[in-house]
């Protein structure tokens, strides 16, 4: 029974989540009878998502519990959540007027919404390789399904099958790697495995392969250099909702998971893993800015931006220590609402079956919609670090715990590739409001509440916490 009431405490986010997502799968079987009920399936979808964070939260002061040594309720795992629900939430406020135009199958997209966000939060808590794994299955067959959303747009498909094909072999890449520390350590769990490298150092010819390979399936993951492929492709032809929840949430999910692993089960290893980091960081950073550069699509351009910022992320974990984690985790929060805000606009701006944005939409646009144009430049300015933005204060926790760690060149060699990601940024921003309008500026807008509410939102909170990030860091420093 004790082992039961840890179950129930430790897992209690993720199963209030599977039953909103059951419950919304039970209000889409009658939908057709009750035409009124199709619409209240997002927000059902969004009170399960308020209910799941408001557990999460007061969890805070009864942390550490582990179940069975293969998931723990602590600290970082409720930081994690709160990132992963503010994007659920968002990407259903996102979502509400804009899935029925595109698609019929409204329950199942909300269905596989929660179900995504319920792996992702495992990502997350787990303590073990096999429970990241299903963790990893659970959330990546749903955002496969959801990037192919779309039946009627053959970019759509072609996204999701390039997403599910590459995505296969970054899960084969982990499956390999883990297999290859369970043969060196005897174990797939983190604190089993940490002992056996600390008392007998495992068998390095197969402990070094077996990081390699769990780095190339986290690698895929999170969009990093040379595993990035699929990422401009798959955000481009994504529906752009399904777009600003994932560019956050698997991220954040996989970064979670992969930092939990570094940390717990291979601190005997970060010599070697500090250096790997640090190197995919360099890299992934200036190929996601220079690459930024050089496009015409917002959607692609806010595609290898996000390569851009898993590379600041990767800065962030480098120096291998809990402060380093808990930095990298708030600056993924703070990524959150600045990058989803910067969907929302891409939303707003798209034409009708189009899927995409390109610059020139944008061309004059704050003489046509002000308020529109300043939240588009509140984002632009939070992205490339501005202060006193959100942006500018998850830059600086970053840098800041990889200077304290020792990676000073590391630190340097970032901030110059956040000048690089400041001009093309602003290059949108300049094109706003000191350009005259053309025939492609956008001369229309979707007029949907739900999708300006998260908009508003996630205006309003990439200032806020850029000006008072003591009221937020807390749950993650």
């Amino acid at each position: 029974m004790p082992e039961l009431g840890n179950f129930t405490q430790v897992l209690g986010p993720e199963i209030w989540l599977v039953l909103f997502a059951l419950l919304v799968m039970t209000i889409d079987m009658f939908s057709d009878e009750r035409p009124g009920m199709r619409a209240s399936m997002s927000w059902v979808a969004l009170g399960g998502v308020i209910i799941t964070g408001l557990i999460s939260m007061g969890a805070w002061n009864n942390p550490d519990l582990s179940y069975q040594g293969s998931a723990v309720s602590d600290h970082f795992a409720i930081g994690l959540n709160l990132i992963i629900l503010t994007a659920t939430g968002l990407g259903i406020l996102l979502s509400t007027d804009y899935i029925p135009r595109i698609s019929d199958k409204i329950g199942e997209f909300y269905a596989l919404l929660l179900l995504c966000a319920v792996g992702m939060m495992m990502m997350g808590k787990a303590t073990d390789l096999i429970t990241v794994f299903l963790a990893l299955e659970i959330f990546s067959l749903s955002l496969y399904i959801l990037s192919g959303i779309n039946r009627e747009s053959p970019r759509s498909s072609e996204s999701a099958m390039k997403y599910f094909l590459l995505g296969a072999f970054a899960s084969s890449f982990f499956v390999y790697g883990a297999a290859l520390i369970y043969g060196a350590t005897g174990s797939t769990q983190y604190h089993a495995i940490a002992e056996a490298l600390a008392n007998s150092g495992g068998e390095s010819s197969l402990m070094l392969p077996g990081m390699a390979l769990l780095l190339v399936g986290f690698g895929f993951k999170v969009s990093m250099v040379p595993f990035h492929m699929w990422t401009p492709d798959v955000y481009q032809g994504a529906p752009t909702p399904v777009t600003a929840f994932m560019s956050v949430g698997t991220k954040a999910a996989a970064f979670a998971a992969f930092i939990r692993i570094v940390i717990v089960a291979l601190p005997s290893q970060q010599p070697t893993l500090g250096w790997a980091i640090a190197g995919f960081a360099v890299v992934t950073m200036t190929l996601g800015n220079f690459a930024a550069l050089r496009q015409t699509s917002l959607k692609r351009m806010l595609a290898y931006s996000s390569i851009a910022h898993a590379g600041y992320v990767l800065v962030g974990m480098a120096p291998g220590t809990l402060e380093s984690a808990s930095h990298a985790l708030f600056y993924l929060f703070t990524y959150a609402f600045m990058n989803i805000g910067a969907f929302a606009v891409i939303i707003i701006l798209e034409q009708a079956d189009e899927g995409d944005v390109l610059h020139e939409r944008a061309t004059g646009l704050a003489n046509r919609w002000p308020l529109l144009a300043a939240a588009m430049a509140i984002f632009m300015f939070s992205l490339s670090g501005i202060p006193p933005m959100a942006g500018f204060i998850g830059k600086l926790f970053v840098f800041k715990a990889a200077i304290s760690g020792g990676w000073v060149t590391l630190a340097i060699i970032a901030m110059l590739n956040s000048v690089v990601g400041f001009v093309y940024y602003m290059r949108v921003v300049i094109s706003m409001y000191l350009e005259e309008p053309t025939p492609a500026t956008a001369n229309s807008r979707q007029n949907w509440p739900a999708l300006d509410i998260g908009l508003a939102i996630t205006a309003i909170l990439t200032i806020l916490v850029g000006v008072f990030p003591g009221m937020w860091s807390g749950w993650f420093l």
